[in-house]
């Protein structure tokens, strides 16, 4: 895997262990989860009740977290990661170390379940999306997002995004890719009826975002270059990863508006699923 300085399976889990310094850099190799939260807590009201519940299932460092202030739940975060867990516990996120298929969690705890870019990395989804509804209390909401399992989805997810500026290579295996009308009949089967929605980025912020990370990339390079001793061997050999902004509260911060997620009439290549629990 190119940005991890060494070579894992596809869709390994070490992969973010290697990657843990970039889970809150807003243009680094996670910076479509963040556009991503955003999205996905768009879709969640406010608490309806004290000490409404959210479980975050694959969680990762938290992101969705800032997106939840003041909305009044107890964010609840399971993943596999610990290196994850551990930021998304100093974001004000329980972490629970946990599979997403064998969840520690009561039946019927939570108001709401979120499953966001999760599904596409579990080798068995089905058993995913039978805890995500078992966790949910009737009249809970499920909200999720994930990768169509369609030649479009594999074309643009990975064999384009891998060969842009940050984007890790091998962080998806496509033979994991999430059919929409299997989803939406699985989750229908567990008691949820799941409605359904193509998103994207908006395109004149994606150009823009994609501007921005080949110039400080290219910047990075040249600097690298020219360091007084430098090597052929010392210079960088991706785009990786590379921040050109300052920083708020000890985080870097992107140098320009970040892409807003927007709908769209297919459900060809990445989707939204939010729908209540029966009962």
């Amino acid at each position: 895997m190119r940005d991890a300085g060494r070579n894992l399976p596809r869709n390994d889990p070490r992969q973010y262990d290697d990657l843990a310094g970039e889970w809150w850099r807003p243009d680094g190799a996670f910076a479509m989860l963040h556009w991503l939260a955003e999205a996905r807590a768009a879709l969640v009201p406010p608490a309806s009740r004290p000490g409404a519940l959210l479980v975050d299932l694959g969680c990762g460092a938290g992101l969705l977290a800032p997106h939840l202030a003041g909305k009044g739940y107890r964010h609840v975060g399971v993943d596999l990661t610990r290196s994850a867990l551990a930021q998304a516990a100093a974001h004000g996120v329980t972490a629970v170390n946990g599979d997403v298929t064998a969840v520690p969690l009561a039946d019927g705890c939570a108001d709401v379940v979120a499953a966001g870019e999760i599904l596409e990395h579990v080798p068995d989804w089905r058993r995913a999306v039978a805890e995500a509804c078992r966790l949910l209390r009737p009249g809970g909401l499920l909200v999720l997002d994930t990768l169509n399992d369609t030649a479009l989805s594999r074309l643009l997810a990975v064999r384009i995004a891998e060969r842009l500026p940050t984007v890790p290579r091998g962080i998806h295996d496509p033979r994991l890719f999430v059919d929409a009308r299997a989803l939406a009949a699985e989750c229908a089967r567990h008691g949820v009826r799941l409605r359904l929605r193509g998103i994207r980025p908006g395109v004149p912020g994606l150009l823009g975002w994609l501007a921005r990370r080949v110039l400080a990339a290219g910047r990075a390079h040249r600097a690298d270059a020219d360091r007084p001793g430098a090597t052929v061997a010392d210079r960088p050999a991706a785009p990786a990863a590379v921040h050109s902004g300052g920083t708020v509260a000890g985080r870097p911060r992107p140098t320009g508006a970040a892409p807003r997620i927007v709908p769209t009439w297919s459900t060809a290549v990445l989707y939204q699923g939010r729908g209540t629990r029966s009962g």
